[in-house]
């Protein structure tokens, strides 16, 4: 058990009075802005091209469907989706290498259909992962299929994407996702235990030890500070705070804040891979830059999820609802209810930060307008955001007005998944051939001689 003795608090601001103009921005993207946004400065694409970009958005689509009708867990869920991007992301860079595999490749086919190599990757990896939807994987594969000619670069497209799928697999097989763990809930102050009203038991507890995609371990990025100490200020400002905003019958809560906390309340990966559609469908990208968009992005949420959970059962902080509870208030319900999990970090927040920066990077500025509808289990929420950020920061907001964090859960959880979506953006996936670094102006060597 750790020692929740002093800690070092980094406030961040969340501005829970949400009623008004955006707010939020994150301030390490502002020097970025002048240099605007990475699609403006893509060459047109040609149809063909752009038809393989649909067939990747396509396949996120069908995935996104299946896990909602298998109502996949959100962490299993995060896996199956960075596997299908990497899939399809290697098939794409095997027909052309424009930037670095995940795996490494023992032959290339610039020959193959590069449809073909997408639909055949995404087939095989979802037919494997998500079984009980392979009819309708069946029928997106032959859809695409139907619309191309029967001829050697078809076939040799589903080998690429064959290949592909079966890399990737073959990789993770042995990750760890399928173990269990032990685990017996603490009764002290402070400890984490279920939850009213079901109290279900602990869940996931193994998720920290499931093999990293990108990190080099799970607790690379394990937060420096602990959960603030039982009574202490802070853990005191925290209860007051979530126990008049984020309660069942809260009377502070305004109404936007309540569609903020039912809007976020999806899983991560269903949302931000819908946030990536939207923005990706607005810009003419080519495939290699769409494939390797949603890889990294799904790259960053499966390896935010390994590493929060890790840091979540290694300081097992107690809910809000059960401090609250034992605070006093025993009647006391969260307005949404509590994962079956440790509070600190907040694992919602590490996902939308990772997938913010790894936009904010990829795009070459935060400063990127969009508007997003939710999901089940709210759906039909349409909400507009002027920033990744600001929609990251929303995001961590909803889990303090929903009852079922803690600030300082959110502000770990925040800055966890900054780290985590750099990380990622930087050591995966990297161009192929990078252009040179300058490291002295050609008038300075000029001047020298």
């Amino acid at each position: 058990m750790c020692n929740r003795g002093s800690i070092t608090y980094r406030p961040l601001s969340y501005n829970l009075n949400l009623a008004g103009p955006r707010r939020g921005l994150a301030s390490r993207f502002a020097a970025r802005r002048l240099l605007g946004t990475f699609a403006a400065a893509l060459l047109a694409v040609t149809v063909a091209s752009r038809a393989s970009v649909d067939e990747v958005t396509r396949w996120n689509q069908i995935a996104t469907d299946a896990s909602t009708v298998e109502n996949t867990n959100p962490l299993k869920e995060s896996c199956v989706f960075a596997i299908l991007h990497v899939a399809i992301h290697d098939a794409v860079n095997n027909v052309e290498s424009r930037y670095e595999p995940y795996l490494p490749m023992t032959s290339r086919s610039a020959s193959a259909s590069i449809d073909a190599a997408i639909a055949s990757a995404a087939h095989g990896t979802l037919v494997a992962l998500l079984p009980a939807s392979k009819v309708s994987f069946d029928a997106a594969l032959e859809e695409t299929l139907h619309k191309l000619p029967d001829d050697s670069t078809k076939k040799a497209g589903l080998e690429v994407g064959r290949a592909a799928a079966a890399a990737i697999l073959a990789a993770r097989a042995n990750d760890g996702e399928n173990r269990t763990s032990p685990y017996t809930p603490g009764t002290e102050p402070g400890d984490y235990r279920p939850t009213p009203p079901d109290f279900a038991p602990a869940a996931l507890t193994h998720w920290g030890s499931v093999t990293p995609f990108v990190l080099k371990s799970s607790a690379q990025f394990r937060p420096a500070d602990e959960p603030p100490a039982v009574n202490s200020p802070r853990a005191l400002a925290d209860i007051e705070e979530v126990k008049a905003i984020g309660g069942s019958k809260s009377v502070t809560r305004t109404a936007e804040q309540s569609e903020i906390a039912r809007y976020w309340y999806e899983n991560s990966t269903r949302g931000w891979n819908r946030i990536a559609r939207e923005v990706a469908g607005a810009r003419q990208f080519d495939v290699w830059e769409n494939a390797r968009l949603f890889a990294l992005v799904n790259l960053a949420m499966a390896d935010g999820y390994i590493a929060n959970f890790e840091s979540k059962y290694h300081y097992n902080y107690w809910r809000p609802i059960t401090a609250i509870r034992e605070s006093g208030d025993s009647e006391w319900l969260s307005y949404l209810p509590t994962p079956p999990v440790p509070d600190y970090p907040s694992g919602h927040t590490v996902e939308g930060a990772a997938v913010a920066t790894v936009m904010a990077r990829f795009f070459n500025t935060d400063f990127i307008s969009f508007s997003m509808t939710s999901g089940a289990p709210y759906p039909g929420i349409t909400r507009k955001f002027w920033s990744f950020s600001e929609a990251a920061r929303e995001n961590g907001a909803s889990r303090i007005i929903n009852g079922i964090h803690f600030s300082t859960a959110v502000n770990a959880g925040y800055i966890q998944g900054e780290r985590i979506g750099e990380w990622v953006f930087e050591h995966a996936l990297r161009p192929a051939n990078p252009p040179p670094v300058i490291t002295a102006s050609p008038v300075a060597e000029t001047a020298t001689h």
